[in-house]
Order: structure tokens, then C-alpha cells, then sequence
């Protein structure tokens, strides 16, 4: 097979870096890209562009937004005394497709990983605390992973606001929905045991 053209190779390692685009994938759309009509592939790269630019974090809870609040943080309708934690604004889309949650938001930037070098001065605690001091909160539900920073920043999280006089929760960790047992391993078990609810 003949090499292709240094410029696709380029395209399709650039696309390849992207998440979960794989090999083949990356493969494919520059492919498809290059055999497009101009037009178009400028009208995307103008797109993507634009959004990158446009794009920043929210001055209140850390979630995108074009504006300085964004429009979860702008909504009085929005109950402003519970704040679920996330480590990255893209789990504030995940829990907002749920539909059940109508409280805030708070935006950690990563967990406490200390192979990694990141210390608790390294997340968005600071400006956790600063809310704390002016804003009615007074339940903060900490949704961060499962693995063991997770659990660490969590914890950690739960020793240093306790003395603010603020409820610090965690999501429960359990079955997916439509999953059989047989499929679950031994720590989902146990969390989902431990956070059963009582039936009506």
C-alpha cells in the first residue's frame, strides 16, 4: 500500500490524540475530512476555533460557560444550599441528564493523588471554602469516583468541612440499573449493600 501524504498522516495522528478516537477512527475522518467539500471542513474549523476561545470556566462553580456565570449558577430557581462536588465540568452534563438533582454545583479540577503530585492545594478547595462563607450552603454532596483518590479526596474533603457546620454527603455506589448481580465485583456488592434504602 502506498504511504499516504504527509499532511493526512499529520491529520490522523492530531484526531488520533483526541478522546476515544482510536486508530481506525482517526483513520477514517481525516479521510473523510480531506475528501470534503472546503466549505465545510472551514466552517468546522472555524467552529472549533470559535468554541475554544469562547469557552471558559465559570467564576462561581468552575462548569463551561461563555458568559462569567454560567447558566446553572445564574438560575434563581436553583436550590443554592446543596452543592454536589464533581471533579471535572464535564460530570456536571452527566448529573444534569439525570434530571433528579436541582441544587448547585462545584467543580473540584482533578482529586488528591499524591503519585501524581496533586495535593488538596492543588484543587479548587479554597474557592469551596470561599462559597462557604457566602453562600447559604448547607449540604455538600461529594460525587467523585469510586477508585482509591477518589475515596481519599473524599474523605479528606469530609474532615476539613465538618468544623464549617456543613452536611457532607456522598453518592451512593451500587448496581448499574438493568445489571444482574453475577455481573457486579465484590466492592460494588458492598457499597450497594451498605447504601440500601429502606422500602416504603
Amino acid at each position: 500500500m502506498t504511504a499516504l501524504p504527509e499532511s493526512i498522516t499529520a491529520l490522523i495522528a492530531a484526531l488520533g490524540r483526541l478522546p476515544g478516537i482510536g486508530p481506525r477512527s482517526a483513520e477514517r475522518l481525516a479521510l473523510h475530512l480531506v475528501q470534503s467539500d472546503a466549505d465545510e471542513v472551514r466552517q468546522l474549523a472555524r467552529v472549533l476555533v470559535e468554541a475554544r476561545e469562547r469557552i471558559k470556566f465559570c467564576e462561581i462553580c468552575g462548569g463551561l460557560t461563555e458568559s462569567a456565570t454560567c447558566t446553572i449558577c445564574s438560575q434563581p430557581q436553583r436550590d443554592a444550599s446543596v452543592v454536589c462536588l464533581v471533579e471535572r465540568p464535564t460530570d456536571i452534563l452527566s448529573i444534569e441528564k439525570a434530571g433528579t438533582f436541582r441544587g448547585r454545583y462545584h467543580v473540584l479540577g482533578g482529586k488528591i493523588s499524591p503519585i501524581n503530585g496533586v495535593g488538596p492545594e492543588d484543587l479548587r478547595v479554597a474557592e469551596l471554602e470561599s462559597r462557604l462563607a457566602r453562600e447559604p450552603i448547607r449540604e455538600i454532596i461529594i460525587a467523585l469516583g469510586t477508585d482509591v483518590e477518589g475515596d481519599a479526596t473524599g474523605h479528606y474533603l469530609a474532615k476539613r468541612l465538618a468544623p464549617k457546620g456543613v452536611k457532607v454527603s456522598r453518592i451512593a455506589h451500587g448496581l448499574p440499573a438493568g445489571s444482574g448481580l453475577e455481573f457486579a465485583d465484590e466492592l460494588t456488592l458492598s457499597r450497594a449493600l451498605e447504601g440500601r434504602r429502606e422500602m416504603n
